[in-house]
Parts: structure tokens; C-alpha cells; sequence
């Protein structure tokens, strides 16, 4: 992962993106700010992270909230994806093992 570190103006200008929808997103927790307080607010995120949203608002045409409920479903979707490679992984161990084992009651 790339972070960069961009002012809300400088932001705006690379991703297209009003400085007040970039305020709203970072309200929604949506954009990472740096912690340091600044003169001016300043988002420290993934690249991948800004150009995804800068998609979503330019070619959606999706206000903040829109973005914040298709970043939720996104979050959730990788979640569930992860549980399933992880139960997958699971159950492919448990195969493995009970093949090792065939004199086992698995009931």
C-alpha cells in the first residue's frame, strides 16, 4: 500500500473532488486524516483508497452519503470474502485430516 499525504485544496485539485464533499467523507471516517493538527487539514491515505472515491463521485455522480454506503458494502464484502478463504482453509484441513484418519467416528 502507497500513502500519501495531500492537503483537502491539493486533494480536490488531483481527484476532482469538492473540498466540502472531502470534509463530509472525512466526517463519515471515510478519509484518514493526519493526526497532527495543521494549519490545514490534511488527508493521509492510500492513493488507491482517494481514487476510488474520486470514481465514485465522478462517474456515479454519488454524493458523501452514497459514497459512505458503497464503501460500507465494499468493507463487508472483503470481510465476508476473507471468512470464506478462512472456512474454506478450515474445512480442507478437517478433509485432510479425516482422509488420514479413516477409522475415526466423525459422528
Amino acid at each position: 500500500m502507497r500513502y500519501i499525504t495531500l492537503s483537502f485544496r491539493d486533494c480536490a485539485t488531483a481527484y476532482g473532488l469538492p473540498e466540502e464533499a472531502l470534509q463530509e467523507l472525512a466526517d463519515l471516517g471515510w478519509l484518514r486524516l493526519q493526526p497532527q493538527p495543521a494549519a490545514e487539514p490534511l488527508i493521509e491515505d492510500e492513493a488507491e483508497h482517494l481514487a476510488r472515491i474520486a470514481r465514485l463521485h465522478h462517474e456515479l455522480h454519488l454524493p458523501p452519503e452514497g459514497i459512505d454506503l458503497i464503501l460500507n458494502m465494499r468493507q463487508r464484502m472483503l470481510q465476508l470474502q476473507y471468512e470464506l478463504r478462512r472456512q474454506t482453509a478450515r474445512a480442507t484441513q478437517l478433509e485432510a485430516w479425516v482422509r488420514r484418519h479413516p477409522s475415526t467416528d466423525v459422528d
